[in-house]
């Protein structure tokens, strides 16, 4: 039996990258409201007491940079001097100015456009070269890898019961992390949890250390995957008391792994936070999970990764890649064939079809933008499933 261990790991919204993903994603969502053609690209830097926005947006919304900014800060948590940050006092810089006219051209008007190859309304290019992948698995309901899957999970309960009072001491910084034993490919047990969170000083480790395995780590990880020589590490280095920006700086982009699939599958580089949706950084990497999950919802295949590439200006793919991993049910030409047919994958069709110029990204940005079916994030949908199943037959 062939045995390994895979690791995945998420963060708090209070680390210092996801502040400034939040903050980045406030402002295209409050750009989207006033202007759904608003075109985006904001980047967010923080260290000690300063957050700098920076980038390019065009758009004829009027907002309070400010205001959207100290509040996104507020509602993480960081509202007082004592938690070495604070919404009210701390400086912001913003360095934001127009989009470059020249990737405007090809964004505006595709080549196949210009060219009268494309004469409908999905006519606009994409916002950049690149590739993106989507990944969907039969590990978890949700069809995400266990190990980022729990990592969520635990990162998100963290956050839960420092909000709700539970645990008042914790801070908004926290990390978690999840290693799974797989034998033969299927998950069989957790081996080890790590758990750090920012504290108040007057805490106890021992009480720190309780709390954690009994509020956050018990309610989340399954029983049964847990067994005595299940290893435990709640704030390791003994103490965590300096958090947020001011333990460490903070940057947009710089969590690109927790916002996929946890390393479990490959990704194209591109970052999602502060972008709007004709760069297919976003957007696509939104299709290729939604196409990768259909096709394991649909049960023809037990792993699916999905590689999408795009050339700068050009609405079509460069090429669609759909791998299976040997777990295919039926011929992966078909598949490729089948999904050839039922989805569009040119920037303004993905635009169109999950509804993208909407102000839905703020909440995307902590805990993961796949299998966010709380959110009920349109690329979860499995509306291609029942088209998809008639391969089988």
């Amino acid at each position: 039996m062939a045995k390994y261990f895979f690791t995945s790991e998420s963060v708090t919204e209070g680390h210092p990258d996801k502040i400034c993903d939040q903050v980045s994603d406030a402002i295209l969502d409050a750009l989207l409201e006033q202007d759904p053609l608003s075109r985006v690209a904001c980047e967010t830097t923080t260290t000690t007491g300063i957050i700098s926005v920076m980038g390019e947006i065009t758009t004829t919304a009027q907002i309070d940079f400010q205001k959207v900014i100290r509040e996104t800060v507020r509602e993480i948590g960081y509202d007082d001097d004592k938690k070495g940050f604070n919404c009210d006092t701390c400086a912001v810089i913003n360095q934001i100015h127009g989009q470059s006219p020249d990737i405007a051209l090809g964004v505006d008007k595709s080549l196949e456009a210009k060219d009268g190859e494309i004469t409908d309304n999905f006519d606009t290019g994409a916002g950049d070269q690149g590739l993106m992948f989507g990944y969907a698995c039969d590990e978890t309901p949700e069809l995400m890898p266990l190990p980022i899957s729990l990592a969520h999970r635990l990162a998100k309960q963290l956050t839960a019961v420092r909000k709700n009072g539970t645990l008042p001491y914790l801070r908004p910084d926290g990390k978690t992390q999840v290693t799974i034993e797989y034998v033969d490919g299927q998950p069989q047990r957790v081996d080890t949890i790590v758990v750090s969170s920012q504290h108040g000083a007057e805490v106890e480790l021992d009480q720190i250390r309780a709390d954690i395995i009994a509020k956050v780590i018990t309610p989340i990880i399954p029983a049964e995957l847990i067994d005595n020589d299940t290893k435990i590490f709640v704030n390791p280095t003994g103490r965590f008391v300096v958090g947020g920006p001011h333990g460490d700086s903070g940057l947009t982009g710089r969590k690109i792994i927790v916002d996929t699939y946890g390393g479990y599958s490959r990704h194209g580089g591109g970052a999602f936070s502060g972008k709007d949706p004709t760069k297919v950084d976003r957007s696509a990497s939104y299709a290729a999970r939604y196409i990768a999950k259909n096709i394991v919802a649909a049960e023809l295949a037990s792993k699916c990764e999905v590689q999408i590439a795009y050339a700068i200006g050009v609405a079509k793919p460069v090429s669609v890649m759909i791998e299976t991993f040997g777990t295919a049910k039926v011929d992966e030409e078909a598949i490729s064939a089948k999904v050839a047919e039922l989805v569009d994958l040119r920037p303004a069709a993905i635009i169109d079809r999950f509804k993208l110029r909407r102000p839905i990204y703020r909440k995307l940005a902590a805990y993961g933008h796949m299998g966010r079916e709380d959110l009920k994030a349109p690329w979860e949908n499995l509306d291609l499933v029942e088209a998809l199943a008639e391969l089988k037959k």
